[in-house]
């Protein structure tokens, strides 16, 4: 264990504003500090815990949460908040709190192992561990008493320690077959088959056999946005010319964009939806889902043009610069599912509500268009906003045209928005996370160049910079920062998306700075957690504290793999430099997980994306001229606008001053200006065609791909 410099501190001021307070209250997580308040004698993770185990033999109580999570809360004030519990507890076990965004590394162990125990997994998460951090028990959710056929926290707790102090080495036997799961489950075997366009034809139909025709999506309730399977398929539908695989993209983000999972008044999503049709979600917004999503969107929008998928961008866009950034940059983490101890009591709305704000008539024709019924859809009476019926054929419906229908719903947002602004918001976690901030910064970046958008490149690139500033020490990145401090070594994600980020940011600005950067952060990431026995990435670097497992995940989970962005990262920076062994990582990576790939698709959208550019012959665009010269403008607008995933661009902006453009990227080496115009190279694997200086000439070169 590690970072225990605060660990010690103990009880010196076992009071805090007139309060008890335990350890927790010297931690940066908002999430661990709503715990310092329990009765609970709480550990953070660290030594002092462990030597307590070891000194008193006692079990460790390890509870795995965020500051988001709603049953979370709950069972933190049925349970930790509950006197007579937290008796049992400090007197049974060393209880130690871990805030899952913080420690990604400890979460992904002992969720697999209870996943392993019970056949699934979530949060809260309670796993019972050896001193040795052998898990032999556990769970999610447990209630404070029986019901519901389970038994209750406080029995749970009981039974566990007998058992720990009865049966010993069963307990024990039950750690040490965990660990060997644990370790089978990180362990990963190449495979010999050649890297085909046929495994993406497999994963396409594996993945599409869960397909909601209905409602978009896979799979049934509980239903999580699939941006990375979505992805997946927007490069399927560019590849094969299958319609079927754009049909399905359409249709879920359009479902999704007008179920309840969308935030209609203030924009972003919520992070999934309890039912199959998207319409209650759980109310909590996270970063990483809106990053992935405003990706996604500007991705269909770029294939598709249609207007809805560019307005929720927009309103995602804003939503996140307005209540998600910290001024000067940096992004926060989620906002919470609870306000005033309820879950979605700041998002939901009665008709009586709206037609107090709107007006009888207005309010009436606001709620039919959004679904605001007597009774409602949600608890107590209320509803979830969201849309059934598009404007037009509803206006018909209701006999009232549909531009003065468009006004009314129109100004009613505006009027509910700043009504529901005077409402008590929800709880806003201000961790700023360095790879959910490299996965906000890349879509953000994106997004500007495809919308022409410069606020949000601005948005973007102060947050890179506070990163670099706040959170890189010692060419080392730090995992988040909180209250003036940066904690904990980076994990693979760290590196993975901060240097996807800064790529999108070069191609975003056209600064050789940010792809510095990038090379050097990839190549610390190459040196500190690249497995050069079997390939791929550790999660952890190479001086992390041992934990029971050293993983290597190539899953996509609630954000992309790190292995996944890597190998698209190392295809990026091939493209760019001509750098052979950046490709020969990326398919050493490929290999290692192409029978899961096979065997599991609907895990692996990700790196499916990644193996897509691996098969094909990625298309290295090299322009030449002054950034604000008129050709160059226009360039650059043609190949924003055009969905081309498979591509790197740079530019040597001739008006800059930064004539080492092509000294620090290599695709930029040898290409002149003909005759003092902007001149565009379009090349595969460094070999050009032959070079136009017109938009229309670079057009003709882009569809012969």
């Amino acid at each position: 264990m590690n970072d225990s410099q605060h660990d010690g501190q103990q009880h010196e001021d076992s009071q805090h504003d007139g309060q008890p307070v335990n350890r927790l209250i010297h931690e940066t997580s908002p999430y661990l500090r709503q715990h310092a308040y329990n009765p609970v004698d709480w550990y953070p993770w660290g030594e002092d815990a462990l030597e307590k185990a070891r000194t008193e033999d006692k079990p460790v109580m390890l509870s795995i949460g965020y500051s988001a999570c709603h049953w979370c809360h709950v069972m933190a004030h049925e349970s930790f908040e509950n006197d007579e519990t937290a008796e049992i507890m400090n007197r049974l076990f060393v209880n130690v709190k871990v805030d899952r965004e913080e420690r990604p590394d400890l979460d992904e162990i002992y969720m697999n192992a209870v996943t392993a125990m019970t056949g699934s997994g979530g949060w809260p998460m309670t796993v019972f561990l050896t001193p040795g951090l052998k898990p032999f028990y556990g769970g999610t959710y447990f209630p404070p008493d029986d019901r519901y056929g389970r038994p209750g926290f406080p029995r749970i707790l009981e039974a566990v320690s007998q058992f720990y102090r009865d049966r010993r080495s069963d307990a024990e036997e039950q750690g040490d077959k965990l660990k060997a799961r644990l370790v089978e489950l990180a362990g990963f075997t190449s495979s010999s088959e050649t890297l085909e366009t046929g495994l993406l034809d497999k994963a396409f139909t594996g993945i599409a056999a869960s397909y909601d025709a209905t409602n978009g999506g896979f799979g049934t309730q509980p239903k999580f946005p699939p941006s990375m399977a979505l992805s997946f398929f927007l490069r399927d539908s560019l590849r094969t010319g299958r319609r079927s695989a754009l049909d399905m993209v359409g249709h879920s983000l359009a479902k999704m964009a007008n179920g309840g999972i969308y935030d209609h008044l203030g924009g972003g999503f919520h992070r999934y939806s309890v039912d199959a049709k998207w319409l209650i979600p759980h109310f909590e917004k996270m970063l990483y889902d809106n990053a992935l999503l405003m990706r996604t969107y500007t991705e269909a929008y770029q294939t598709t043009g249609d207007a809805q998928f560019r307005k929720v961008v927009s309103e995602t866009a804003s939503y996140l610069i307005r209540e998600m950034l910290q001024p000067g940059g940096g992004f926060y983490a989620t906002q919470d599912a609870d306000s005033e101890g309820e879950e979605g009591r700041f998002f939901v709305w009665t008709p009586e509500e709206i037609k107090e704000i709107l007006g009888e008539e207005n309010g009436r024709l606001f709620s039919r268009y959004y679904g605001v019924e007597t009774g409602g859809n949600f608890e107590h009476g209320t509803s979830v906003l969201h849309v059934d019926v598009d404007l037009d054929p509803l206006a018909a419906h209701l006999e009232v045209e549909p531009e003065a229908l468009r006004a009314v719903v129109s100004d009613g947002r505006q009027a509910l928005y700043d009504h529901r602004e005077q409402r008590v918001h929800p709880g806003r976690d201000e961790k700023i996370m360095t790879d959910w901030n490299g996965l906000m910064i890349g879509s953000m970046a994106g997004a500007s160049r495809v919308f022409g958008e410069p606020a949000w490149l601005d948005a973007a690139a102060d947050s890179m910079r506070f990163i670099l500033d706040a959170q890189y020490e010692d060419g080392r990145l730090m995992h988040t920062f909180k209250d003036g401090r940066a904690r904990f070594n980076g994990y693979l994600d760290d590196y993975a998306f901060t240097v996807a980020a800064l790529l999108d940011l070069y191609e975003a600005t056209f600064d050789p700075a940010w792809f510095t950067h990038a090379v050097t952060l990839m190549d610390t990431a190459i040196e500190r957690f690249w497995d050069e026995q079997d390939g791929g990435f550790f999660f952890t670097s190479d001086d992390h504290e041992t934990l029971i497992v050293r993983s290597k995940n190539p899953y996509d989970n609630a954000i992309p793999s790190g292995n996944a962005i890597c190998v698209l990262n190392l295809l990026r920076l091939a493209a760019f430099t001509g750098r052979n062994e950046y490709r020969d990582r990326a398919g050493k990576t490929l290999s290692l997980f192409t029978d899961y790939m096979g065997a599991a698709p609907g895990g692996f959208g990700q790196l499916l994306c990644g193996l897509s550019w691996y098969l094909d012959t990625p298309v290295e665009i090299a322009l030449v001229g002054a950034r604000q010269d008129a050709t160059t403008v226009a360039m650059l607008e043609l190949i924003d606008r055009t969905f081309l995933p498979n591509k790197v661009v740079a530019l040597h902006d001739t008006a800059a001053g930064n004539g080492d453009a092509p000294v620090r990227i290599p695709l930029l080496a040898g290409r002149p200006a003909i005759g003092g115009a902007t001149t565009a190279y379009v090349c595969e694997q460094f070999v050009c065609r032959q070079p136009v200086t017109t938009v229309e000439g670079l057009a003709e070169l882009l569809k012969r791909r």
